[in-house]
């Protein structure tokens, strides 16, 4: 009796049309040289120390500058899909208005990207000062507190809500096994112009290529794309 072939754990299987598994994402991770682990954590921590001290002066202002808008909260916490869909709360300066939150199933109909990320060009709910930290990338500047903490590191696909990373399959859910990060090849090539397919592929991708030096390199690439127009919103 012929035996039943195996296949290979690397081989793409698709499931109904949709990729399931096409590389162990994990095994790869896991082959990464723990020094560059190492080495990656102890960057986070001082780098992300000296920016904070560094832009304490733009945390004044931009808390200054919300709070005179419309009143507090300054900052606004979220829960987001951490390593290994670990949740996390995540920390950012408040870019709309109080009643933002209980207006978001409202606004699902008028989402503009795809699968499970949530943007919108024109967003109502985006105070006057929130557009403009959002356009420089400001608003997400609390998360270097969140880098210090552990929850995410300077360089890693950038977290999403919980439950809309719940809902992802397989496959995108392998993007949650490093840690999600401030910017990542998303950040670099276009942001919210990159559609869901294409921003877990890139996050798969830099799983890959993760390393000092690519690290360094995404870093180095994030500052003329905050400056830049290119799906800044």
């Amino acid at each position: 009796m012929a035996k039943a072939a195996t296949v290979p754990v690397r081989v793409e299987k698709v499931l109904a049309g949709r990729k399931i598994i096409e590389l162990n994402y994990q095994e790869i991770y896991d082959h990464k040289p723990n020094i560059y682990k190492w080495i990656k954590r102890v960057f986070d921590i001082v780098a992300s120390s000296v920016a904070i001290i560094i832009l304490s002066p733009i945390f004044i202002m931009t808390a200054l500058a919300i709070f005179l808008e419309d009143g507090g909260p300054v900052f606004f916490t979220q829960q987001r899909a951490g390593k290994d869909m670990k949740s996390f709360k995540i920390y950012k300066f408040r870019s709309m208005y109080k009643n933002a939150e209980a207006q978001f199933e409202r606004m699902q109909a008028q989402n503009e990207q795809t699968g499970h990320a949530f943007k919108i060009k024109n967003d109502p709910r985006v105070t006057h000062v929130g557009k403009f930290i959002r356009r420089y990338s400001i608003d997400e500047l609390p998360q270097l507190f969140n880098i210090i903490k552990g929850d995410m590191s300077i360089v890693g696909p950038r977290p999403i809500l919980t439950s809309q990373m719940e809902a992802c399959n397989a496959y995108e859910k392998q993007r949650t096994i490093v840690k999600p990060g401030l910017t990542c090849y998303w950040q670099v090539c276009g942001r919210a112009k990159i559609k869901w397919d294409k921003w877990v592929e890139l996050d798969l991708q830099y799983i890959q290529d993760m390393s000092i030096a690519k690290d360094i390199e995404l870093i180095f690439r994030t500052f003329p794309a905050i400056f830049g127009q290119d799906g800044a919103y």
